[in-house]
């Protein structure tokens, strides 16, 4: 367990380039080992949670090169995977786990699935009992509901599922599933979930289907190795667009951020609270959208976030909360269950670390209540092992009255190795 000592700054000044997408990077070593061909990938982000994905398809039998943010991906198809001799070690990512388990429940082989604490209390259900439905045989705790997870996969048909909740991990996993099954596989949700896995397999060669919220694939499919350019990870750059509208004499550019519209709440966010962020230099790379940001100091009014906005945006709410606390007024966050199966309960961690800082929140069922502007006073906090809440209380450091402790800075490896780097770069 490491901490790190934050202390307000008097303005955030520069242009960073903020890692490589989280999801992007996942996705594109996943669909590299069981693509046809050799996928090489730049900019991938090379964090805790993808170097998980790395290691699992490896002792899959997948051969992966890995050089900083540089990968090679030596697919042989579906039929290169093998069983794995140890378990598979998930970590701390619930993307690896979740779409894996997708993967893994075509395949004609066993494997168990294991992960961190953390890990272990995630539910897993929402992603198995469709695969059940598929003809998998998944066991593991809770009827399968948490890991450890084991997996006979093979002999699976596609389903109709009409999924309760908008998770792009639940219709990834299913669609991954479909791809090997016989026949038709849908996937309804109640909200469009981020779209990385749809565009990124139309780059792979699938072909799917896409009309309202409903997404289609017909298997068996085969997949052609690709060059992947990740781009910037948004869920990365609005702590910096949250620190460069809320710290006094501020301007920062964050380079070559993909601004796909399944992910680009943060934006809306930081327009509707009258921010003053620009878009420039924007472009379409294999399927995704980027941009440069720029952001400066602001003045900002609260705003309700709710209903088909949070699947756009349910990482950013740690530092959203951050953002609310300098808003003029009430900013009422809801509609947003999903974060209490986050890596923590992030309604009820989020509003507790803030109101150790003398924030004005409360907690409700499906999201929170901030009243603002508020000074934030100095203390102790803590990520709980959760890197957005740990990088989120960073940025509360910049703008409060005294020092703040931060405990549990290492979980913030998942995401952003560099993040105190590119902070100090802007000082």
């Amino acid at each position: 367990m490491t901490k790190k000592v934050v202390e307000r700054v008097q303005g955030l000044n520069g242009t960073i380039k903020v890692p490589g997408d989280k999801s992007i990077s996942h996705r594109a070593v996943m669909f590299g080992a069981i693509a046809n061909g050799k996928t090489t990938i730049e900019g991938f982000l090379p964090g805790d949670d993808c170097l998980s994905t790395i290691s699992c398809f490896q002792k899959l039998g997948v051969h992966i090169e890995q050089n900083e943010d540089e990968v090679t991906v030596y697919g042989n198809g579906w039929e290169g995977l093998k069983e794995a001799s140890e378990i598979l070690d998930v970590g701390n990512s619930g993307t690896t786990t979740r779409l894996m388990l997708g993967i893994l429940a075509t395949r004609p082989f066993h494997s168990v699935v294991i992960g961190d604490e953390s890990i272990a209390k995630r539910p897993m259900a929402r992603v198995t009992d469709p695969l059940k439905q598929m003809g998998a045989k998944i066991d593991g705790r809770g009827e399968g509901n948490f890991t450890p997870l084991s997996v006979r996969g093979g002999g699976t048909n596609g389903i109709l599922y009409n999924s309760p909740v908008a998770s792009a991990q639940v219709k990834s996993a299913i669609l991954l599933a479909g791809l090997q099954s016989n026949g038709l596989t849908s996937v309804t949700e109640p909200y469009k979930s981020r779209d990385h896995t749809e565009r990124m397999l139309t780059a792979f060669g699938v072909e799917l289907e896409e009309k309202n919220t409903t997404v289609s694939v017909r298997g068996p499919q085969m997949l052609k190795a690709q060059h992947v350019t990740v781009p910037g990870d948004i869920s990365s750059a609005a702590f910096f667009l949250v620190a460069g509208a809320i710290v006094e004499n501020s301007t920062i550019t964050l380079t070559n951020v993909g601004i796909n519209d399944t992910r680009t709440g943060i934006i809306d966010v930081l327009n509707n609270m009258g921010a003053r962020l620009q878009l420039k230099n924007e472009k379409v790379v294999n399927e995704e959208k980027i941009a440069d940001l720029t952001i400066s100091t602001s003045k900002l009014s609260g705003i309700e976030i709710s209903g088909e906005m949070i699947p756009r945006l349910i990482d950013e709410i740690p530092v959203i909360a951050v953002l609310a606390t300098q808003a003029n007024g009430t900013t009422i966050i809801k509609d947003a269950e999903e974060l209490k199966v986050k890596e923590t309960n992030r309604i009820d961690t989020v509003v507790n670390q803030l109101k150790k800082l003398g924030a004005n929140v409360e907690a409700t069922e499906d999201g929170m209540i901030i009243q603002g502007p508020t000074k934030l006073t100095g203390g102790e906090v803590a990520s709980f092992g959760d890197h957005r809440i740990g990088m989120a209380m960073a940025i509360a450091g910049c703008i409060a009255n005294e020092e703040i402790v931060i405990h549990g800075v290492d979980a913030i490896d998942v995401s952003y190795p560099n993040f105190f780097e590119h902070l100090n770069e802007l000082i």
